[in-house]
């Protein structure tokens, strides 16, 4: 097993000795001046947290019936669990509402009211909450096409292809 190059783990171990709490804060791969500069772009401040991830695995096992503890359903392909993490991840993240990305907007004397948004929606990737209908319906683009590899030169007909397709 290689480790990915370009990944960073950190771990955060609790311990509770005679009602005491200590908490440790780990770099288990990667630097810490990487550490802390990836800190400093997501968070702005603050130390090693794990909260976030544990809140989206919290997520991930409550939307799914194989992730959950204690249960007695499992996935019975791999492919199944993939297809539904990534379904999940798509609605998480396109139709439900997030309360830690909602905006304060003023309105004028009255005072102000809560604009709620979407992990979609602060990423600018799109202009408004899809429904699930939407989200189940989208129709994702094909990959750009590229010309096949092949030993020698392309023909006419070949290159006559790629010239199409790039335009």
């Amino acid at each position: 097993m290689v480790a990915w190059s370009d990944i960073y783990i950190v771990q955060v171990v609790k311990q509770r000795v005679e009602g005491v709490l200590s908490v440790e804060r780990r770099i288990v791969q990667g630097t810490k001046d990487r550490i802390e500069s990836l800190i400093q772009k997501t968070q702005g401040k603050g130390v090693i947290n794990t909260a976030f991830i544990e809140r989206l695995n919290a997520t991930f096992r409550q939307r799914m019936a194989p992730l959950a503890r204690r249960s007695r359903n499992l996935a019975q392909q791999a492919e199944t669990l993939v297809a539904g993490m990534y379904l999940v991840g798509c609605f998480y993240n396109f139709c439900d509402y997030h309360h830690s990305l909602r905006l304060k907007l003023s309105v004028g004397s009255f005072g102000y009211r809560w604009v709620q948004r979407t992990p979609a929606i602060a990423a600018k990737l799109t202009d408004h909450q899809w429904t699930p209908t939407e989200l189940i319906n989208f129709k994702a683009p094909p990959p750009r096409w590229t010309m096949p590899s092949q030993r020698g030169r392309p023909s006419a007909a070949m290159l006559q292809l790629a010239q199409q397709w790039a335009a």
